[in-house]
């Protein structure tokens, strides 16, 4: 027979309002509960339900249901979020950095063929922890790194995660603005670009180059609210840094054939004290050329239709194209300068290559790089300044619902990384500190732990998961410990 209804079609949502009763007046309230498209690829997941399950799997005859024990009150429509390329352009991004331009020198170190395999190892370890971060943030339902590091560990440790991500991000921010301020303005043994195209003047001035770039291009891109309006930026980042690696591997590829390339150490040497403390603090250096974790979860929030299975493929895409970038540009950085490598390789670029076309290369190089750098700035800060946000005005409401809070914060952390870069000499020291502490914890202790603990509380891991996570927690360990060591006595040789 007739009915007076209709059906909603599965990409709509209802809005239920409440209404006041007439006989008893109350304030005026807009308060409403929305349900989310019935086709939402998140299922209403319960913690007591299995890994796996969703909601709709439940029991029919279960009628226990409590709407406060679900997520289903929303304020506005979901918005489209990235798809799985500008989630790999983001997560490329927050990893190929600044760490590309000391990869070279670790090969003069470490030599080519145990250079290479770390790098591929490193890659490796650092896919299993980010899946292994992604698994356990689903389940306790987090919305950043923090939060699932409190899920497992408690608030202490999540403080503790916090700190780390400040320390690794700003660090790694004032390292990008040593590497304009160098590239761009020279340094004590370099000449910088705009030195060749202008000569003397104030513009070679690091100080200065480096104000007029946070100020006229990076500020701008960093008052972005989403992560996902950093797509655009992201793949452009990507290309540059493709561009670089193109160009590095083919000219030391015309040179090989030509044989003007010195013959490589293929391993590491021992024969010195200072090549061992260098053996020591170079590995730390590697680790942090892969730590994009700080990242994973707002990636993850705004990836459309997002499921754990699908933020793992973009985490292998990822892993395959830094490994592939890295081992690239490592090997043909130190194919072309040798002994000479410099530990930011950028530098080496303002002399002869001894092929046809140097000096346009050189340009296309420093400056293709400098412009990959302020693309990826905002992508580093923008977890930056969500993590010191949470960290200082906990309780408070969310940052992207607060503009002045998020330009104000903006404002800060700019000004305090560019007096940073003003400050630290050259990369190395910031890597291999950094390296040894802040991105060791945060790639692969922090992740490990979690697996482990959550593993405590009835969460299933297999054998080979927990193998790997204890692993990787041993490595990450003694790799901490040897690098501060080997940190110190640089510090003390060095004064001597």
């Amino acid at each position: 027979m007739d009915s007076n209804y209709t059906a909603i079609s599965k990409s709509s949502f209802v809005d239920l309002q409440i209404h006041d009763d007439i006989q008893n007046p109350l304030p005026q309230r807009k308060t409403h509960i929305k349900l989310l498209p019935l086709d939402d690829v998140e299922r209403f997941a319960d913690p007591k339900i299995g890994n796996g399950q969703s909601f709709e799997e439940e029991d029919d005859d279960d009628d226990d249901f409590d709407i406060d024990d679900y997520p289903l009150v929303s304020k506005t429509k979901t918005s489209k979020g990235s798809g799985v390329h500008g989630a790999v352009f983001n997560l490329t991004t927050s990893i190929i950095g600044a760490g590309i331009m000391a990869l070279p020198a670790t090969m003069k170190v470490l030599g080519l063929v145990l250079g290479f395999v770390l790098i591929i190892l490193m890659g490796i370890l650092s896919e299993i922890s980010v899946e292994l971060l992604v698994r356990f943030s689903v389940l306790c339902k987090a919305s950043s790194y923090g939060d699932v590091v409190r899920y497992a560990l408690g608030k202490p440790s999540k403080v503790l995660s916090e700190i780390c991500i400040i320390v690794n991000n700003a660090g790694v921010l004032v390292v990008y603005l040593i590497i304009i301020g160098d590239v761009m303005s020279g340094s004590l043994h370099h000449v910088g670009v705009l030195d060749q195209w202008l000569g003397n003047g104030f513009w070679d001035h690091r100080k200065v180059v480096i104000l007029v770039v946070v100020v006229v291009f990076l500020a701008p891109l960093c008052a972005l609210d989403k992560i996902d309006s950093l797509s655009l930026t992201s793949a452009a980042s990507v290309a540059l840094a493709v561009v670089f690696v193109v160009v590095c591997f083919v000219v030391a590829l015309v040179k090989l054939i030509e044989g003007k390339i010195e013959a490589p150490r293929m391993t590491p040497d021992f024969g010195s004290k200072r090549a061992i403390l260098d053996l020591l603090v170079v590995i730390p250096i590697m680790t942090n050329a892969y730590v994009c974790h700080f990242n994973v979860q707002p990636i993850y929030n705004e990836l459309e239709g997002r499921t754990p299975q699908k933020m793992n493929r973009v985490g292998r895409i990822t892993t395959v194209l830094c490994v592939v970038v890295y081992a690239s540009t490592a090997v043909s950085g130190y194919l072309l300068f040798g002994k000479d490598t410099e530990s930011d390789v950028l530098t080496n670029f303002d002399k002869d290559l001894g092929i046809r076309f140097s000096s346009a290369l050189n340009y296309i190089v420093r400056i293709g790089y400098v412009l990959h750098l302020v693309l990826v700035f905002p992508v580093v800060h923008f977890s930056l300044r969500q993590t010191v946000d949470v960290l200082v005005f906990e309780g408070s409401a969310p940052l992207s619902e607060s503009r002045k809070r998020s330009l104000a914060l903006t404002a800060v952390l700019l000004a305090l990384i560019f007096f940073g870069s003003t400050m630290i000499p050259n990369i190395w020291t910031a890597f291999k500190f950094t390296g040894a502490t802040t991105a060791v914890s945060l790639g692969f202790i922090f992740p490990s732990l979690i697996a482990l603990r959550l593993s405590q509380r009835g969460e299933r891991l297999s054998i080979g998961e927990k193998f790997l996570s204890w692993l990787m927690l041993i490595l990450a360990v003694i790799v901490s410990i040897v690098g501060l060591i080997g940190n110190i006595y640089s510090l003390q040789s060095s004064s001597e």
